[in-house]
């Protein structure tokens, strides 16, 4: 189930993706409150942006203005909105988006081509690990692509690893939807409850949330931990409720694939110029096909890499790379750049942290600072010393880390109305 338009030359997918976004300016210009006046007040020609090298002529659109002028973004009359979802707020107050019939469509569209990258076909059944309910748009993404593909889904929701294994033995689903940190405690279950892993049934696990590789696209510790127990492909996709669309791995597992006939991509500097090739930089989205609360140039926050050769897989799209950071959470501490993946990556290594919480703050000075809160069942100085001599090794810096209380941590990883854990508490004045 690989669409045409992803198999075409470079130059038919550039081409593609100029007529469409024609069209979304013309839409844009006429039913956008927020995007006629960006558009007025910047003298923007819609009729000069020609080409998708044209973009850099418009200005970059914000979480700031989403949460500013929220409403100003919607592009149909309330009559024709059938379903509201929100932002998960991670990183500010949630933003509302609006979805037509046609973008649930879309979405449902979006996660079936997605789920068929990852080589899930209508022969499977899909166990989805995470909530369908508060407002969240990937849980319904994923059951709506799930039925557009013509796969079976199991809906139990995100936790309870007794009620995960009763679904999986019971109904003997082929793949699962999960965040990579929650495989490990279904892991830990199966084996106190001797449940033999690998006779589940359980072909591949699509993981959402948390980064499974390098940037070199080899596994990262998580995942080493997760494939050394139990014989399953790990795919990596990554999405956002603004993009409306996913970015998923095939079976080459190296990048998420972009779906051109869905959305245009930018990797942009500081300056919103486009980066070198090959280099880090703010993904920046123009969405296709969405009705309700199309977005123009809209800078997610996320640095990444682009890899644009042709995939062993025979789609010709680009691949996204691991997710390297938020741009609003990137640390510089004591001459080093840092982002908290990096950290995760390093406690991740230890199985006797069985959580922690990353807090970011300034100290007197106006440079930042770092604390990590560890809980774990065996604190003892040799183990802090071997996660310090850790940190130094790989990311040649520091942070002040120590021990805590376990329900403490928990307590501020799920604070109330949060829909997913807290990994990193940011202090700094923005």
């Amino acid at each position: 189930m690989i669409p045409d338009i992803e198999k075409a030359s470079t130059e038919e997918i550039k081409a593609f993706q100029e007529n469409q976004l024609k069209l979304l300016l013309v839409n844009l210009s006429k039913h956008s409150t927020y995007y006629k006046r960006l558009f007025e007040k910047h003298h923007v020609d819609i009729n000069t942006i020609n080409t998708l090298e044209d973009l850099t002529n418009i200005p970059t659109t914000s979480k700031d203005d989403l949460q500013k002028y929220n409403d100003d973004f919607i592009c149909v009359p309330k009559k024709d909105i059938i379903d509201y979802v929100t932002t998960s707020g991670t990183l500010g107050e949630p933003v509302i988006f609006a979805l037509t019939d046609n973008d649930l469509k879309r979405l449902a569209y979006n996660e079936a081509i997605s789920f068929a990258c990852a080589g899930v076909n209508s022969n499977d059944t899909i166990q989805l690990m995470t909530t369908m309910d508060r407002r969240f748009m990937a849980g319904l993404a994923y059951f709506l692509g799930a039925r557009e593909l013509g796969a079976g889904i199991i809906r139990v929701g995100n936790g309870i690893p007794e009620l995960q294994w009763d679904s999986i033995l019971k109904f003997k689903p082929t793949y699962i939807i999960a965040i990579p940190s929650f495989l490990l405690k279904l892991i830990e279950y199966a084996q106190q409850h001797d449940i033999d892993l690998n006779t589940s049934g359980i072909k591949g696990a699509i993981c959402i949330g948390e980064p499974l590789r390098e940037q070199d696209f080899s596994l990262n510790t998580l995942s080493q931990k997760i494939k050394s127990q139990w014989n399953i492909e790990l795919y990596s996709t990554y999405a956002s409720t603004e993009m409306n669309t996913a970015f998923t791995e095939c079976e080459a597992q190296k990048g998420g694939h972009q779906h051109p006939e869905l959305i245009i991509t930018e990797i942009l500097d500081d300056n919103n110029k486009p980066v070198a090739k090959g280099e880090s930089g703010e993904l920046t989205i123009t969405t296709l096909g969405v009705e309700g609360m199309p977005l123009l140039r809209f800078k997610t926050g996320d640095i990444v890499k682009a890899n644009e050769e042709k995939c062993e897989c025979g789609r010709n799209t680009v691949r996204l790379g691991p997710v390297i950071g938020r741009k609003k959470q990137m640390i510089k501490y004591k001459g080093t750049t840092l982002y908290p993946p990096a950290m995760h990556n390093i406690l991740n290594h230890f199985n006797e942290v069985e959580c922690y919480v990353i807090e970011i703050s300034h100290n007197d000075i106006g440079t930042d600072e770092i604390l990590i809160k560890i809980a774990t069942s065996l604190p003892s100085d040799d183990l802090l010393q071997k996660i310090k001599d850790h940190f130094r090794a790989k990311l040649r810096v520091l942070p002040k880390i120590e021990f805590d209380d376990r329900k403490a941590i928990l307590k501020l990883q799920f604070p109330k109305m949060s829909r997913k854990p807290i990994m990193v508490i940011d202090k700094r004045a923005s």
